[in-house]
């Protein structure tokens, strides 16, 4: 039993490592610890339950955030939506305790030191494929910007940063592995020196809007009139060349705004702005790209990954869409390839919202762009860490591309990031504001954006396949014969 809260509290001390605390080294740490456990583990039922605590940790409280939108927004009672959220972990902590207990069962103790971060990242991968994903808190995100095994985003990705940071901890646990692991952060540190992409072009004047429109307000008839005020009046005063509004800016149908709102909008210069539309017997989750020489006949970006139970219900979920009051819970999904919009001789990719968790989903766009932007509406979580914890996961996202990102956020964070992942400028959360800066196009592929996500699936069973060898009955004979 004492087992089991150990690993729990070993899931929750992980949660620090993430933003906004960003305590990088202690996801490491706790994952050691939970690695030194097995030691002992007799049994693969016993290594599941241990990895199942530890992920239930970490899941309850590192997205504990996710009862705000279902109480406070979706209008489920607080028992109810606190309900939702373990169970929501313990759907997620399957995972990890899977990726333990496969370790335990198919490897002998020798070995494991190499199958538990193959297993590991594996499961991770898992996690965000499985019923549309949820790759939320991936080690990886952890070491986000500042440890120095970001320096392999660029090269492998997230989970390739995930990978990593398992095997720090398992190597950590053995004087043989410190060699190893010291080399493997001075490598990280110098791959941070690299630059993968060249800058293109003249630098981009933009402007960020950031509405700081309440949740709860958002879709009220009587505060819409003051929020296309409020975007319209800032358009006017903003000096961007491209003009970024947040994610469902203008609260109602497209075909519902005023058409002299929209060109008085255009007006202003070039300006995206998020804003749901009906089209096709379906509604869309859209960017409008409103130029003042297109003449009303705008561009536009379709959101292609939905949000499930936000927008859109997964089969024999009716009776929860049902409990829940969100508008527009009913999205049709955009097309998998959307061309860049160009400004300014810059080609600009758009994402919105929970899109930008997905990076595998983005590179195809990203080889086409010189500049990233993403769009989003936070406000659905309050002050909670889950706006922080979207930022890290955009500076996850501009390593890998090499490319800067340009996040319009409705509450925050709104902020411009470069292709380092480091925050040039950012509005403070829960502020009406604009942010003025210039960013800088980027040409040239990484090496993530070249092979994706392949050479760590390839790297993983190269571990599982070592950690194989080493579990072969004339390994173990050769090995007891040498140190003899």
């Amino acid at each position: 039993m004492w087992k089991s809260i150990l690993a729990f509290a070993l899931g929750v001390i992980s949660v620090f490592g993430y933003a906004p605390w960003g305590w990088f080294v202690l996801p490491v740490l706790a994952l050691a610890v939970l690695f030194w456990m097995l030691r002992d583990a007799m049994t693969a039922r016993e290594a599941m339950r241990l990895g199942f605590a530890f992920g239930l940790g970490l899941f309850s409280f590192g997205v504990s955030w996710v009862h705000v939108s279902l109480n406070q927004f979706g209008g489920l009672p607080l028992p109810l939506a606190w309900l939702a959220v373990v169970l929501f972990a313990v759907f997620l902590a399957l995972f990890p305790a899977l990726a333990l207990g496969l370790a335990v069962r198919l490897f002998r103790p020798a070995a494991r030191s190499l199958a538990l971060p193959a297993f590991w990242v594996l499961l991770e991968g898992v996690r965000g494929t499985v019923l549309t994903g949820f790759p939320w808190l991936a080690l990886g995100y952890s070491q986000v910007p500042d440890s120095p095994l970001a320096g392999y985003a660029p090269v492998l990705g997230v989970y390739g940063v995930s990978l990593l940071a398992a095997l720090s901890a398992s190597l950590v646990q053995r004087w043989r592995g410190v060699l190893w692991l010291v080399l493997i952060g001075v490598a990280g540190a110098g791959l941070k020196t690299v630059h993968w992409t060249q800058p293109v072009g003249e630098p981009l004047r933009v402007s960020l809007l950031q509405g700081n429109v309440a949740q709860d307000m958002k879709f009220h008839p009587e505060h819409r009139r003051q929020t296309l005020r409020n975007y319209l009046l800032m358009a006017r005063e903003a000096e961007g060349e491209l003009k970024i509004l947040p994610e469902t800016a203008l609260p109602l149908l497209l075909s519902e705004v005023p058409p002299s709102y929209l060109r008085a909008l255009g007006q202003t210069g070039t300006v995206l702005v998020g804003v749901p539309e009906a089209a096709d017997g379906a509604y869309y989750n859209s960017l409008i790209w409103l130029d003042p020489a297109q003449q009303g006949n705008w561009l536009r970006y379709r959101k292609r990954h939905l949000v499930p139970f936000g927008e859109f219900t997964p089969p024999g979920f009716g009776w929860l869409a049902s409990a829940l009051h969100i508008p527009f819970s009913d999205f049709g999904r955009g097309a998998a390839v959307q061309p860049p919009f160009v400004v300014a001789g810059q080609r600009v990719a758009a994402n919105i919202c929970y899109e930008d968790v997905f990076g595998e989903e983005l590179i195809a766009a990203a080889r086409e762009a010189t500049l990233m932007v993403n769009v989003s509406n936070d406000a659905w979580f309050g002050p909670s860490a889950a706006p922080w914890q979207h930022l890290q996961i955009a500076q996850m996202r501009a390593l890998e591309t090499g490319r800067w990102q340009m996040r319009a956020n409705n509450t925050g964070i709104t902020a411009v990031l470069d292709a380092q992942g480091a925050v040039v400028k950012q509005l403070p959360p829960f502020q009406l504001g604009v942010l003025e800066t210039v960013a800088e196009g980027r040409n040239g592929l990484t090496p993530y954006l070249r092979w994706g996500n392949v050479p760590v699936w390839l790297l993983a069973g190269l571990l599982l396949l070592w950690a194989w060898v080493q579990s072969r009955p004339s390994y173990r004979h050769k090995t007891r014969k040498w140190s003899d």
